[in-house]
């Protein structure tokens, strides 16, 4: 028991340092972006604001090259790290370097041969030629091809648990280059250089990295490096085949609905919905660095411990998951559009009640299919469910561009909410079953409990909203913040505070807190 304990605290030992380090980074890089979107889209307006989101999307795309590979390594790294085993290390890492090169190469040729095909993506750009679109587009598939030349470094320090390295240098590299893009869009309001100044900055980043992290691995400068077997080398390619079902499944679920959007609607309509994703996603990230800073730790659990010890903590990570979903979407629902529409921009910047309904459900039901991915992912299970993706990718593209034509944005996430509720439903009985050796009712009655609750404080504050509302104020809509946060924690304190999964959590803050008792 005192086993157990010693190495749960090592394993939040480093997670805390991830998360630490983590939100801090996850502030600094919100409040640079939305510092630099807000005066991208005064500087340069909404059409070259769609543009730079639909880029980045499909680069995100063509990053299906990638196929899973890194995913699969990143797993196999966890039992050598474990044992300290260097020439394993090396062995890996090597393989790791030459797959990624080779992926680099090819997204290269990939990217260049479907530019000719830009005109179809991008619907009604306003005045811009196809002339600068390519070339704006070159200079986003520069900057996708660099990064692979040392993102293979990077799996070694996180499956050592130090995750902050890379938080840390993604920081710094960020408060750069968004200090260098706000000043070439004060002084120039020219899309080309904003991107170049981009692309330099980038390029430094990587020389760096590739410098630091060679002089704290330097091991891996060695030259005698022994080839993987060929038993390890095949676990590799089965995983990464059974990842690649899962990569091109989660790409044509999540990066296609802005290219949908900007196809059959426009350009300008993908910006002005790309504001609520944007926003989404970043205030997300702070709950999302809590559980990606610990797929390392479980990768470590799962090596270490027992199945009964594994689903005790699996249900305390879901259950602060749900917890911590919930309340940003009770939030999201409640106060995006007084944000945006308010206190930002204003009303020809918002979306309908519908659309931002669909974000916010897919953005709980997100939180619940991040727990059972990173477990997954930390348990090297990839093979029992790599057809789900594939499912839910067509079923994503088929229904979001029949709805899309039918009922506007609206119906492109209704594709993505329903092909995200299919991996809600199904990977939870495969996990119980492979790695718990459970049945998966369990699972979904806590599922109903959870979102029994957060729906009736979401339905409860409305009146409280449009009595505190009335105005978009600054102060109004703090006052609106502090109730939720308020109201919706107590709620769901008071409901779970006697469960096993809240005695766990508390032991843990109290333990760290000098003064307080178990």
């Amino acid at each position: 028991m005192e086993m157990n304990e010693n190495r749960d605290m090592g394993r939040i030992q480093q997670a805390r340092k991830n998360i630490i380090f983590g939100f801090v980074s996850n502030i600094v890089i919100i409040l640079m972006n939305f510092l630099l979107r807000d005066i991208f889209i005064r500087m340069l307006g909404r059409t070259l604001l769609g543009v730079n989101g639909i880029y980045t999307d499909v680069l995100s795309v063509l990053s299906l090259t990638e196929m899973g590979i890194g995913t699969a390594l990143n797993y196999s790294l966890y039992k050598p790290v474990a044992q300290g085993d260097r020439e394993k290390i090396k062995s890996y890492m090597q393989f790791y370097k030459r797959a990624y090169l080779s992926i680099a190469a090819v997204i290269t040729v990939l990217g260049i041969a479907i530019s000719p095909f830009l005109k179809y993506i991008l619907k009604n750009p306003g005045s811009l030629s196809i002339r600068e679109l390519t070339l704006y587009y070159y200079i986003f598939l520069f900057n996708t091809v660099i990064s692979y030349f040392v993102t293979y470094k990077y799996s070694l320090v996180n499956a050592e648990q130090k995750n902050y390295i890379q938080t840390n240098i993604t920081t710094v590299t960020k408060i750069v280059v968004t200090l260098v893009q706000i000043v070439v869009l004060v002084l120039t309001k020219n899309f080309l250089f904003y991107l170049l100044s981009q692309s330099l900055v980038e390029l430094l980043q990587k020389i760096f990295v590739s410098v630091y992290l060679g002089r704290m691995y330097p091991y891996l400068k060695d030259k005698d490096v022994v080839k993987l077997s060929r038993e390890d080398t095949q676990v590799v390619a089965t995983k990464t085949k059974a990842l690649i079902c899962h990569k091109v499944g989660d790409v044509a679920r999540l990066q296609t609905d802005k290219i949908i959007i900007s196809s059959f609607v426009n350009v300008d309509t993908s910006a002005v919905v790309d504001n609520y994703v944007y926003i989404i996603t970043y205030v997300g990230n702070f709950v999302n660095i809590i559980f990606d800073s610990v797929i390392s730790g479980f990768g470590n659990l799962v090596a270490t411990e027992s199945k009964e010890r594994q689903y005790q903590l699996f249900k305390v990570y879901r259950f602060f998951a749900c917890w911590l979903f919930g309340f940003g979407a009770v939030g999201f629902w409640h106060l995006l559009s007084p944000l945006i529409g308010g206190l930002w921009l204003d009303e020809s910047w918002l979306v309908s009640e519908l659309t931002v309904t669909l974000l916010v459900v897919d953005f709980y039901l997100k939180g619940g299919r991040t727990v059972l991915l990173n477990f997954k992912i930390a348990s090297g299970l990839f093979e029992q469910d790599r057809y789900l993706p594939l499912i839910q990718g067509g079923v994503n593209l088929v229904v979001s561009i029949i709805l899309v034509q039918k009922i506007g944005v609206a119906g492109v996430y209704v594709g993505t909410l329903v092909s995200g509720i299919l991996a809600n439903l199904i990977r939870p009985m495969i996990i119980y079953r492979v790695c718990f050796d459970r049945k998966s009712w369990p699972y979904f009655v806590d599922s109903c409990k959870y979102m029994a609750v957060i729906l009736a404080v979401a339905l409860g504050m409305i009146p409280v909203r449009h009595a505190v509302m009335g105005q978009v104020t600054i102060f109004t809509f703090a006052a609106m913040v502090l109730i939720i946060t308020v109201l919706y924690n107590t709620v769901f304190l008071l409901i779970f505070h006697r469960t096993d999964e809240f005695a766990y959590l508390w032991n843990v803050v109290v333990s760290k807190i000098p003064g307080l008792k178990r």
